[in-house]
């Protein structure tokens, strides 16, 4: 029998706990779940998302579904004018849909790092083709108690063939939980450019999901785009035909 997500969770817990006790931890288990977070074996979610800038503020609805690391949509619900604007990742594969123009492009791998939809969120964070697990390499940088929170905090830089743009990343889990509390990302010479903050948290499908995701950019600090998840599912039935361009093209 295939166990519970439930059940993997206080196996990691577990795990972790030994670790601990040997004076190690073992962060493979720990970075996978932390690729893994919002996205299970398969998932479908409902999130809107603000995006405060100088000029404008706009809130979207969005629908998102996913299924592994190789394959997601996401789709514009509201605001009416930006409906069917989607995003689809099959393998390495991402295109883009505009329904005012019934275009579909390919993005190439020069444009993850650019805007999805106005916001301070990246294509690549949208789709998340890069992962901890596949394009960093991962060492403990801290494990104790910080600002009230018994934390592991994981310095993360990439491999030198990876496609990314961050020259390391720093994340601070909460030991107890697992859930992430921020993550800071910096440019190949060091500086700080953007934070991400979670919050929220709520238990689902055996595990501590934070359902507030807050982008901050440091240069701009008076701007920021923050994600809330209404509802997540995991476990949602998705074959090969769902994650098509003629699925892609679909307005719901």
């Amino acid at each position: 029998m295939k166990p519970s997500p439930f059940a993997r969770l206080v196996l990691l817990l577990a795990l972790l706990g030994l670790a601990a006790q040997a004076g190690a931890v073992e962060l493979d288990p720990l970075i996978r779940h932390l690729d893994r977070l919002w996205r299970g074996e398969t998932s479908q979610a409902t999130l809107t998302m603000t995006v405060k800038t100088r000029r404008y503020q706009r809130t979207m609805s969005l629908e998102s579904w996913s299924r592994g690391k190789e394959h997601s949509l996401m789709r514009v619900l509201e605001p009416i004018k930006d409906r069917g604007v989607a995003t689809l990742k099959v393998d390495a594969n991402i295109w883009n849909y505009l329904p005012k123009i019934d275009r579909v492009t390919k993005i190439p791998a020069s444009m993850m790092a650019g805007s999805w939809m106005g916001s301070h969120f990246t294509n690549d964070d949208i789709v998340r083709e890069s992962t901890f697990e596949d394009d960093y390499t991962s060492a403990l940088s801290f494990e104790g108690t910080r600002d009230g929170h018994t934390i592991y905090e994981i310095t993360s830089r990439p491999l030198p063939d990876a496609a990314v743009v961050w020259g390391k990343v720093v994340t601070v889990l909460d030991q107890t939980t697992l859930a992430p509390l921020y993550a800071r990302y910096y440019d190949e010479e060091g500086a700080l450019v953007r934070t991400m903050t979670f919050d929220r948290p709520e238990e689902i499908d055996g595990r501590v999901i934070p359902m507030r995701l807050t982008l901050q950019p440091e240069e701009k600090p008076d701007e920021s785009t923050v994600v809330l998840y209404r509802q997540i599912t995991f476990g949602v039935p998705l074959d090969d035909a769902f994650f098509s361009l003629r699925n892609l093209k679909r307005r719901r």
